[in-house]
């Protein structure tokens, strides 16, 4: 079904509004062309519900429609906190348990039925009943791990909100700048009941303006947005130049820059190359793995695609990718000896080298713990003591039992029962390929396996319920400190970020200490005792970390890739005279 949201239409002729005298004497204004940003989903979206959503693409587009309190500075390196609908950063008391917020007063909601015709002032409540809806257990929100500290959410007026916590947290100024935060209006949630997710209505830059559910979706400019860009004080004698031409060219005007953004779902990796080389995409971050031969020769961006202005550029993501294996699984799940033996055999078996160069073709660091560089907590000395060694694999198989073997040669569980392996993939090229890899490391020590295709949405419903046996996945920081990673196996996180189920009183106690603590040797220590346990019993196989190859065309203005947050859509500006000028050349 195609929705068709007509708040910008409703809004047009008062944002236009004047006397008629005025009107006829006046000049017609000239007219400009629509500035447009064309992009793409990497998967379909779910619902758009800042509670409820947790995949990326959703989370993309949750960020532009919702304001949480906090935002990201743009342009500083390394990422920093700022005031987003606040009008500074907080009060925070001595004992670090209250933060007192203000909001700036004139932020509307975008027009929806549930207002009644009322323009709509979001205020300090919004946000006491939104993050109340995280916690709310009816809710069922992936992100409420984050904000069960919270003891008291009071707005103390209109425009000041206070919050108490339970016990001091040095990350919860990170979780205020989530999309799962975003202010949501009591009027939508109450209107819609179960169904939020079909009716986004935020004060973000921008608002739905079509939606044709797993196709396209087109978001328009907000026009009641009041975000204006300022660059933080003191930040611009760190900028590169490039930062400063950025800073320069965005210092005081009106965000979002573009009208709208026309996005459609790219699920397979040669269509996302294919629209960027095509002009049907302004911009593309991370080449897909099968596609960089496509571009990149020697290293370097093809010297046809620099002529025609394309550049190339290389950006550390704050990612890791691992290959989980669920806890609770009766295969290779459990934490006996023969259990963990199979494990760490799977983990020993994996070639990092072979990853990194054939399929991520050298756009890859190996993984040797679950922090990427650049994530408060990273220990750059760190070695896993899990290398990739098939011999001693082998060896470890057959002291803990798995000697047996069928007539194809495979190996057969210590009790002599057939061991089949079955690992989970995503349905696309890229999957293909990572499947191939995993099936010759894995057979090489005489373990079948066999692969289960599917979306990932439907991967990571499955996942949830602990119905998946292993999976190779990807995390993406929601904020910069290690806390945000190690989460991922913090036992009473299984069933929602804890993919693996582990559950792990050693880790889980640790973990615990650790997050009351601030970044320093303390907290390194408890870090390193922590990845000692994870590369003991193995509910990971940690990958690799992303060297995410970049593309974007000569026409997108005011383009940085951010460390945390999922899009810069608000910041980006098009020129539309380079961009026929520049297609009109490539035709």
């Amino acid at each position: 079904m195609l929705l068709r949201l007509t708040a910008a239409a409703f809004l047009f002729p008062l944002l236009c509004a004047g006397s008629a005298s005025a009107q006829s004497s006046a000049q017609p204004p000239a007219k400009t062309q629509e500035k447009v940003l064309r992009m793409f989903l990497s998967t379909s979206e779910t619902g758009l519900d800042p509670a409820v959503a947790s995949d990326n693409a959703t989370l993309s587009l949750l960020e532009n429609l919702f304001d949480p309190l906090l935002r990201y500075d743009y342009l500083a390196r390394p990422a920093q906190l700022r005031p987003n609908t606040a009008t500074a950063m907080p009060e925070v008391s001595a004992d670090g348990l209250t933060y007192t917020f203000r909001i700036r007063p004139g932020i509307y909601f975008t027009p929806d039925p549930a207002f009644k015709g009322v323009k709509r002032e979001m205020t300090a409540q919004d946000y006491a009943f939104s993050l109340a809806r995280l916690r709310d257990p009816a809710t069922r929100s992936p992100w409420a791990a984050m904000f069960e500290g919270v003891d008291e959410l009071r707005a103390l007026d209109r425009y000041t909100l206070r919050i108490r916590l339970k016990a001091p947290d040095n990350n919860f100024l990170f979780y205020l700048a989530t999309p799962a935060s975003g202010a949501v209006a009591r009027e939508v949630i109450e209107a819609y009941p179960g169904q939020a997710g079909n009716h986004p209505v935020g004060t973000g830059p921008f608002m739905v303006g079509e939606w044709k559910r797993s196709d396209r979706i087109v978001l328009l400019a907000n026009p009641d947005s009041t975000a204006v860009f300022h660059a933080t004080p003191g930040e611009g004698e760190m900028y590169s130049a490039e930062d400063k031409a950025i800073a320069a060219a965005l210092e005081g005007k009106r965000l979002p820059r573009v009208d709208r953004i026309e996005l459609r779902i790219a699920e397979e990796f040669q269509g996302r190359m294919l629209g960027f080389l095509n002009a049907e995409y302004d911009y593309l971050e991370q080449i897909p793995e099968s596609m960089t031969d496509m571009v990149v020769r020697d290293g370097q961006l093809k010297p046809e695609l620099t002529a025609r202005g394309i550049v190339l550029s290389r950006f550390p993501v704050l990612q890791t990718y691992y290959m989980w294996m669920n806890m609770d699984d009766p295969v290779v799940g459990g934490y006996g000896k023969d259990r963990v033996a199979l494990r760490r055999a799977i983990s020993l078996a994996y070639n990092n080298a072979e990853d990194i160069a054939l399929l991520k073709k050298g756009f890859a660091i190996k993984a040797e713990s679950p922090l990427p560089p650049n994530v408060l907590g990273y220990d750059p000395h760190y070695r896993s003591p899990v290398p990739y060694d098939p011999a001693l694999a082998n060896a470890l198989l057959d002291r803990y039992g798995y000697t047996r073997r069928d007539a194809d040669g495979f190996r057969r569980t210590p009790d002599d029962k057939p061991l089949t392996l079955t690992m989970h993939s995503e349905a696309t090229v890229g999957g293909r390929l990572r499947d191939e890899l995993w099936r010759k490391c894995l057979n090489a020590i005489g373990l079948r396996v066999v692969f289960k295709s599917d979306k990932k949405t439907e991967i990571i419903k499955a996942s949830r319920l602990g119905k998946v046996q292993m999976f190779e996945s990807n995390w993406i920081a929601d904020f910069p400190d290690g806390d945000n990673f190690y989460q991922l196996l913090y036992g009473p996180n299984a069933g929602r970020a804890n993919y693996a189920r582990f559950n792990l009183p050693a880790y889980n106690e640790r973990y615990e200490q650790a997050r009351r603590l601030t970044d320093g040797p303390a907290r390194q220590k408890l870090y390193f005792e922590m990845n000692q346990l994870i590369h003991a019993y193995n509910p990971w196989v940690p990958l690799t970390h992303v060297l995410s190859g970049d593309l974007r065309h000569p026409w997108l203005k005011n383009y940085k890739r951010h460390p945390v947050e999922f899009t810069t859509w608000r910041y980006l500006d098009v020129d539309v005279a380079q961009r026929a000028r520049s297609t009109r050349v490539a035709r």
